[in-house]
């Protein structure tokens, strides 16, 4: 197939068009600073020569927007919320205008876009999308409404002959330098890999290769579309992902830390909290109703395989 990637230079783009070349397919990139082969321009807002790869391709993996690894200032919530929603508008407008559309749009989401709870997991159908929590920051809503504004655009796409689905997408685990699994192992092997604020709140991720093995089997099943939840079956709470964590590389303690501890660690990684506050208790409903099998739905074992990898690298 051939398979374009607007946005597919970061982390989960990477992990993505790794696997679906080594597949056989033929990969486009679209990036804002094409560097090699197989990528071409596009700023993610207007229309150009890009759009004549989109045209004839067989499926469409929209991952562009700006990474939320930073401070969530006003200035950078604008420019997250922007990224995203003109990336998908403007990929919308060139399948609709393709003589020969894509029979498939991935449109990359969040899971952010569920409700902070402890209480249950979030699936598709039962999910509580969040904005309204009470006892959380209220800039935490402003994530969601990214998201929902993101997921907006697509299923408001004049593109009757193309596919949608919205891929509601846990932390992707890759052994990949720069990505989060790597932030969170640099924490454990300094041994700062400890509860965080207590440590109840939950963690959804899912590792790097269901996250291919799920994407081939949404573009091979055409009964399914909307939000499809990429997630692992198994998410924990926050102590006990990175007590997993410390335990695949051998690290024996992980000091706790407060809240304002967490802040100000935050602040030196150029992050912000909510990404380790947040309780995200997301859950694959609609793939495991599908059929979809995990070949790593626990996290003791999916860390101990991304350990793996790290030290073979």
């Amino acid at each position: 197939m051939k398979i374009v990637l607007p946005g597919g230079s970061g982390q989960v783009g990477t992990v993505l068009r790794r696997a679906l070349t080594a597949a056989g397919h033929q990969v486009v990139v679209l990036s804002r600073r094409p560097a090699g082969a197989g990528e071409i321009a596009w700023d993610g807002r207007t229309p150009g020569p890009w759009t004549e790869e989109i045209d004839g391709s067989d499926v469409v993996v929209n991952l562009a927007g700006r990474s939320v690894s930073c401070r969530y200032t006003p200035a950078n919530l604008e420019a997250m919320m922007a990224s995203r929603v003109e990336s998908a508008r403007v990929v919308g407008e060139a399948i609709a205008g393709s003589a020969r559309p894509p029979r498939l749009w991935l449109q990359m989401s969040t899971a952010t876009v569920y409700a902070h709870r402890f209480d249950a997991a979030n699936d598709e159908a039962t999910g509580v999308i969040g904005g309204s929590e009470p006892d959380v920051p209220d800039y935490w809503g402003y994530s969601v409404d990214i998201a929902t504004a993101w997921e907006g655009e697509q299923e408001k796409a004049d593109t009757p002959h193309t596919r949608k689905v919205a891929l509601r997408s846990a932390m992707v685990m890759s052994p990949d330098r720069g990505g989060v699994f790597d932030v969170l192992l640099m924490l454990a092997r300094l041994g700062l890999g400890g509860p965080v604020a207590g440590g109840a709140q939950y963690v959804s991720w899912i590792h790097d290769r269901d996250f291919v093995r799920a994407v081939d089997f949404l573009v091979a099943r055409d009964d399914l579309s909307g939000p499809v939840n990429l997630a692992a079956p198994a998410p924990l709470p926050q102590r006990a992902f990175m007590r997993d964590l410390r335990g695949a590389w051998g690290v024996p303690v992980g000091l706790p830390a407060t809240r304002w501890m967490a802040e100000l660690g935050a602040f030196a990684l150029r992050s912000d909290t909510e990404l380790l506050l947040k309780s995200r208790r997301v859950v694959p409903g609609r793939l495991l109703e599908a059929g979809f099998v995990f070949d790593h739905p626990q996290w003791p074992q999916a860390a101990a395989d991304l350990v793996r990898r790290v030290r073979s690298r």
